[in-house]
């Protein structure tokens, strides 16, 4: 089965944000995009909560549980409390009465399991020995104790989930062929229904049911009664403390404490157990921080005030200690140890010179990594789950080194100014147009220097790009001895602006004797063309009139002809 947390790639913008928040660091990066190990996550949704971009998705399963209502089978709807905190103003009975018309057979409130491991839990308490008893409500708290604190799995309640024990319940009424589906906020649900599928066929989260509700064009319009009836002081399970207030009896010998989130519950149980004799201690654990309200598939407002308000309209204040109800089985919870096997010093060293750390002082234990310390994240780097990329300072240093080797490398003298134009860096191409190159020598920059003092007759281009955020560029502008061209532009808005400076000198002095030789060669040309052309000019003139000259005589010739030839009529006859 697929892991009920998974990243749509394309979507993750590599900000690391999952593996900061994610209590198990079961978080794999892989060219900046960040994937679930299936094997060492636990499903409490944390990472889904976080993202940013909404990259980390919970598994929807809804054509499952379309394929599961059309099949023929008996499906019961199994519905958290923490419902109140999705869908806000309405009750129990319309949503019964909406997941009737979608196609199930019954509808039953999950808190009515959470009543039958209380009044359990609340016996097991008055029998054991154990200094330490864990709540088993959240899965994905067992999976956190069985998998990373694994001597205490030992003291986890020997008692299935609320939502397990509710399957039981609805079994023994409609069957042992029927199909329960479980809807709440929860996606480490989903490793319970994919660990006992006999039992609990799916389990779905809210956004999944809301969903099919649209599709299907549900209202709540009506109301509709519900299997086992309504339920009581379970209905507070989905707040931290819940559980808690449901086993208190007004005994002394049970000290009750809840811890909700991850992290916490780690803490809680770093420091080892040292009994108070005749004393027990309860704890409660939940995986989301406030308990179910603020479950992963939960809006941001979920564990509101109101909801907790709402919640407790319809809890009775009351134990569960006193109800008689049929055994809703046992469970067992052994450690299941994550084994990770610890590198060598040697090979902590060379990760962490992969990312320029090669002293203690260069260990900062920033956390941007996502790691608490350089050592978790150079353990991470050895076991593949991280890359060089996610180190804050390395990726620093190395854009450092590059900007300075392009910024000493370029043929034109550049500097970068802060917001009240004092030099930040530059090289020694413009330390040498400033005429400071003994102090660039001395000190290997003029950091600290006012940039204006230097070039006061470009001022007003860093003013303008400071303010404006807009790149100014001059061409062939007069600097001291010199012609320069200019560009200054933004680099941060009112922060930082940058200029690049390039001496044009020589290139004017080239045009202009350039310029000189076209026109030595355009004046001789003309006067050559000029010559030509005079000489042209005499040639024609002379042969102008000698042919005028031919023309008249011949002429002439002709017109004496004619006029004997018409005398003798001889030209008229012809």
């Amino acid at each position: 089965m697929n892991s009920p947390v998974f990243t749509i790639e394309n979507e993750c913008q590599d900000c690391y944000k999952c593996v900061r928040h994610c209590p198990v660091k079961a978080i794999r990066i892989v060219n900046g995009k960040a994937s679930v190990i299936p094997e060492a996550c636990v499903a409490c949704g944390e990472c889904v909560k976080v993202c940013p971009a909404h990259a980390k998705k919970i598994r929807s399963d809804l054509a499952r549980l379309k394929e599961l209502l059309s099949s023929g089978e008996k499906v019961y709807a199994s519905v958290a409390p923490s419902f109140a905190g999705y869908f806000k103003g309405v009750t129990i009975g319309q949503l019964a009465a909406a997941l009737r018309k979608v196609g199930f057979a019954g509808v039953s409130e999950t808190a009515h399991g959470a009543e039958s491991v209380s009044a359990h839990v609340s016996r097991l308490l008055a029998e054991t020995d154990l200094p330490l008893v864990i709540s088993s409500a959240c899965p994905a708290s067992v999976d956190m104790i069985r998998r990373y604190l694994p001597d205490y799995a030992r003291f986890i309640s020997p008692l299935p989930s609320p939502v397990r024990a509710h399957c039981a319940l609805l079994k023994e009424k409609f069957g042992e062929d029927a199909k329960i589906v479980f809807f709440g906020p929860c996606a480490a649900k989903k490793n319970e229904s994919d660990a006992y599928p006999d039992v609990l066929a799916l389990a779905c989260v809210f956004p999944a049911l809301e969903q099919m509700f649209a599709e299907k064009g549900i209202v709540f319009d009506e109301e509709a009664e519900l299997e086992l009836g309504p339920a009581e002081e379970g209905r507070f399970y989905s707040v931290e403390g819940g559980m808690n207030d449901t086993l208190r009896d007004g005994g002394t010998s049970v000290r009750y404490v809840s811890v909700s989130g991850l992290a916490n519950l780690r803490r809680m149980l770093s420091g080892g157990i040292v009994p108070t004799a005749g004393r027990k201690l309860f704890l409660e654990v939940l995986a989301c921080p406030g308990g179910c309200v603020n479950g992963p598939a939960m809006p941001a407002d979920g564990g509101s005030l109101a909801t907790l308000f709402a919640t407790d309209a319809c809890s009775p204040l009351q134990t569960s200690a006193g109800r008689c109800l049929t055994h809703c089985g046992v469970s067992a919870y052994p450690a299941d140890a994550l084994v990770e096997v610890e590198p060598e010093e040697r090979a902590i060293e060379q990760a962490l010179a992969r990312v320029g750390k090669t002293s203690k002082s260069d260990e900062l234990n920033c956390g941007a990594c996502g790691y608490e310390t350089c050592r978790e994240f150079a353990k991470a780097l050895i076991a593949g789950k991280a890359e060089e990329a996610q180190c804050h300072t390395f990726l620093k240093k190395n854009f450092q080194r590059t900007s300075n080797a392009l910024i000493k490398y370029i043929p034109a003298g550049v500097v970068i100014v802060d917001g009240q134009g004092m030099i930040t860096e530059c090289n020694r191409v413009f330390a040498e147009m400033c005429g400071e190159t003994e102090v660039f020598n001395a000190l290997g920059n003029l950091e600290g220097i006012d940039c204006t003092g230097l070039m006061p007759e470009f001022a007003d281009l860093f003013t303008g790009a400071l303010e404006h955020g807009s790149e100014i560029v001059k061409y062939r502008q007069p600097w001291h001895d010199r012609l320069v061209n200019i560009s200054v532009f933004p680099i941060a808005k009112g922060e930082f602006a940058g200029a690049v400076v390039q001496d044009v000198t020589q290139n004017e002095g080239r045009r202009e004797e350039i310029a000189a030789k076209a026109r030595e060669v355009i004046s001789k040309n003309v006067y050559t063309v000029q010559q030509v052309a005079r000489l042209f000019g005499e040639h024609i003139a002379e042969t102008e009139i000698m042919l005028n000259e031919i023309a008249g005589a011949y002429e002439s010739h002709t017109e004496g002809k004619r006029l004997r030839e018409a005398d003798d009529g001889s030209y008229l006859n012809g």
